[in-house]
């Protein structure tokens, strides 16, 4: 009786098993889902674990969802609240005191809604790309709004206008031109000159008359004073930092060329 030998039979049946070895793990490989079977019975299971195709498209709706939170929709109330502001400041020609209390009401509330959104933002994780450009939009549109009016009205001189706002979008513009050295922080200075100048806008906004319109006018000089002095020392903060970025550079150019 021929037979085949059982080296043989045990060789084609080991090769037959690596096989199917070989096959499941192509199937784990290639991210298969399901058993894959070989010739003895044996089943080899695989997990997918590839992210869905539609990840991406899920995150970049988070994220976009992300930007209707309460900081930025406060932003928006900033911005939607200087036309409102400019209407009513300009109302009856400007100088009846009902219009002007409703016009240093919304004033008031801009002011308030820029204290709470940026802290809103950074306590519970809530900034965005929205809220870091037009949140200093909302801040100057607001404040060169009333000054602008003011000045309009005759009730402020032009050259103080002229003197915050130039420095408001010149420090802005010199944060844009050395943002790649990096960010110059807000100072303490900074902050008491944002607070004083709504101090002293609001007071003026409204027609306050005796010893409140003198002290006004000393609380809007002391503004001015801090604007001129806290602009120079961004200056200097620029120039400083521009120098170390550039040093920096220089150095790292050295490192990499030894």
């Amino acid at each position: 009786m021929t037979g085949v030998p059982a080296s043989a039979a045990g060789g084609s049946s080991g090769a037959q098993g690596a096989r199917g070895s070989a096959a499941a793990a192509d199937g784990a490989a290639s991210g298969v889902s399901g058993p894959v079977s070989g010739p003895a019975g044996q089943t080899a299971e695989s997990e997918d674990t590839r992210p869905a195709r539609g990840g991406k498209l899920t995150a970049a709706a988070v994220n976009q969802a992300s930007v209707w939170n309460v900081a930025n929709l406060l932003t928006m109330l900033r911005l939607l609240l200087v036309p409102g502001f400019v209407a009513l400041m300009l109302a009856d020609g400007g100088y009846d005191p009902a219009w002007r209390s409703l016009a240093w009401a919304a004033f008031a509330v801009a002011m308030i809604t820029d204290l709470f959104d940026g802290h809103l933002a950074r306590t519970y994780n809530l900034v965005t790309d929205f809220g870091k450009i037009a949140d200093p939009i909302a801040d100057k549109a607001i404040m060169g709004a009333a000054l602008v009016c003011l000045s309009a009205l005759g009730d402020l001189p032009w050259w103080v206008t002229a003197v915050i706002l130039g420095r408001e979008l010149g420090i802005t513009l010199l944060r844009f031109l050395v943002i790649r050295y990096g960010v110059i922080p807000a100072s303490r200075g900074g902050k008491l000159k944002t607070l004083t100048q709504g101090v002293a806008v609001g007071m003026y906004v409204l027609a306050l008359t005796g010893w409140l319109a003198t002290l006004r006018f000393w609380v809007m000089a002391a503004a001015v004073v801090l604007t001129v002095v806290t602009g120079l020392d961004y200056v200097r903060q620029a120039i400083v930092l521009r120098r170390q970025g550039i040093a920096e550079r220089a150095a790292a150019l050295e490192e990499k060329q030894r």
